[in-house]
């Protein structure tokens, strides 16, 4: 059974940072491309970052270019999304998704605020 379980959120001042985790089972992860994606109230669910199955190779959303950074260990079979100098507008629930399977976590939810 393919899980994905999200961690790390909660409340954080502006400016702040926060790191989520992703603990992956059920496939072969190391195998696989891994995105971080969040949702906030009457908007699309935004894709964040995504990166690719040894690590070699990220991609993120203009809006957090130079703030988060996406990193995997295949060996523990997880992936962060370490994120810095945090804005109100950072405020959502954060999931992560293998694109391959379509499956998501739970998701994890970040709340900046003063």
């Amino acid at each position: 059974q393919v899980q994905l379980v999200e961690s790390g959120g909660g409340l954080v001042q502006p400016g702040g940072s926060l790191r989520l985790s992703c603990a992956a089972s059920g496939f072969t992860f190391s195998s696989a491309r891994m995105t971080w994606y969040r949702e906030t109230p009457g908007k699309e669910r935004e894709l964040v970052a995504s990166i690719t199955p040894t690590g070699g190779g990220s991609n993120y959303a203009e809006s957090v270019k130079g703030r988060f950074t996406i990193s995997r260990v295949n060996a523990k079979n997880t992936v962060y999304l370490q994120m810095n100098s945090l804005k109100l507008e950072d405020t959502a629930v954060y999931y992560c998704k293998v694109p391959l399977l379509g499956v998501w976590g739970q998701g994890t939810q970040v709340t900046v605020s003063s």
